[in-house]
């Protein structure tokens, strides 16, 4: 069961997004090609049932398999998100 804060991400995950810059940012990040819909692969690496989500500050963390993304807890904005080995799949 996850906990309150966390769930208050998931119910808000429609109202999740990012910037331009961190489109490119995370494409460049996680080796993604640049078809891919970047808020609807976080949204869905945020919806697993193992992802780990622990709010710090202002931000959110989600720790999924070997991804990490960071969202605004304010704004739901997707700041970042990367793979913690820093290896890029192509």
């Amino acid at each position: 069961m996850r906990e309150n804060e966390d769930n208050k991400l998931l119910m808000h995950l429609t109202n999740l997004h990012t910037t331009e810059l961190g489109i490119v940012r995370i494409r460049r990040n996680l080796g993604l090609e640049e078809t891919i819909d970047v808020v609807s692969w976080c949204r869905k690496q945020i919806e697993r049932d193992d992802a780990n989500i622990h709010r710090e500050g202002k931000n959110w963390y989600i720790q999924s398999d070997e991804i990490q993304i960071t969202v605004n807890a304010y704004s739901y904005t997707i700041i970042t998100a990367h793979r913690k080995n820093g290896v890029k799949r192509v």
